[in-house]
């Protein structure tokens, strides 16, 4: 947690769940020069008169260190050879704020949590808050669920609060918003549960998921918030992420991520694309 312009944030984390190594980078390198004997690594330098069996390709995908990655990197600034290496993370607690800003970067494979599908918990609450038109209930149900990535419950209570107005001012200009909101099986509880938030809210979580809620309903978050996705970067592309977002003039959340993401990265990685000293 940090305070950033008089507002706490909560940090994102960073889980490495794919590496690909840095061997078929040396093998790709090494076709270019045809100079698979020059190799310090054993399974490379077997290529030269042999078509690699699953075994030795087992030995270059574990490769830690290469000379030549070292030198095409930082002598001869040839970072196309970089693009055969790959590295996946989950990354879980980043803002929409900062995917706006992660998918600048053009060459990545990026899975995000998508809210057409994930925020029928949201709307189950306010259409439960309606049963009794309570406004409170809305909000601490909507604090419980930790989908911001600012900290400070006061500030939250008033962006929330800001949720229900914009919901009830489309309940108010929609007919059917109710039959938007929830799944038709469950239409009859609001009846059957009238007067009770919470049985009410328990029950719609309980029942069938409105297909595509969010389509309905995406104007009502913000950037604050979280998020959660799989990103995959070739070696070169987050060369390229890190440089620029673990500069002092990024935005400060993507800088955290860049931090983390950097904090997760084996070394093999970091010695071929971010400069020591």
């Amino acid at each position: 947690m940090e305070k950033v312009y008089g507002i706490e944030y909560s940090k994102p984390e960073v889980v490495l769940m794919q590496e690909t190594g840095i061997g078929v980078a040396e093998t790709a390198a090494r076709t270019c020069y045809d100079s698979f004997l020059n190799s310090e690594n054993e399974a490379i330098r077997y290529i030269e008169n042999n078509i690699p069996d699953d075994a030795t390709c087992q030995k270059i995908n574990d490769i830690e260190e290469s000379n030549l990655l070292h030198d095409l990197a930082w002598t001869h600034f040839h970072h196309s050879i970089l693009e055969h290496a790959n590295i996946s993370f989950l990354i879980r607690g980043t803002s929409r704020g900062v995917l706006q800003e992660h998918a600048r970067h053009r060459i990545q494979a990026i899975s995000v949590r998508s809210t057409r599908y994930t925020m029928s918990s949201v709307i189950n609450a306010f259409v439960a808050s309606q049963t009794t038109e309570n406004k409170e209930f809305f909000i601490e149900k909507i604090l419980s669920f930790d989908m911001f990535v600012t900290c400070n419950a006061e500030y939250n209570r008033i962006e929330i609060g800001a949720i229900y107005d914009k919901l009830r001012y489309q309940s108010k200009t929609v007919e059917n918003f109710n039959e938007i909101a929830v799944a038709k099986s469950s239409l009859p509880l609001l009846d059957e549960l009238k007067g009770n938030s919470e049985a009410l809210f328990e029950a719609l979580e309980a029942g069938k998921k409105k297909r595509n809620v969010g389509d309905a309903f995406k104007h009502i978050i913000t950037d604050n918030v979280k998020v959660d996705m799989v990103v995959t970067f070739n070696l070169r592309s987050l060369k390229n992420y890190l440089t620029l977002r673990d500069s002092g003039a990024a935005y400060f959340q993507i800088r955290w991520l860049a931090q983390e993401m950097m904090r997760k990265t084996p070394s093999k990685y970091l010695d071929l694309i971010i400069k020591k000293g």
